[in-house]
């Protein structure tokens, strides 16, 4: 995932007022995995 996707999908998340913990939860992965988007070191 590019730097750009990762941030843009923090971004919309805070502005959304959602944890990582109630993404990941909505999404049915872990809080690890949206932190790993988030940071761009993962696109799984």
């Amino acid at each position: 995932m590019n730097i750009e996707m990762a941030s843009l999908l923090r971004e919309l998340r805070r502005k959304k007022g959602v944890t990582q913990e109630e993404l990941a939860n909505r999404l049915c992965i872990t809080a690890q995995s949206v932190g790993k988007w988030e940071r761009g070191v993962s696109l799984r």
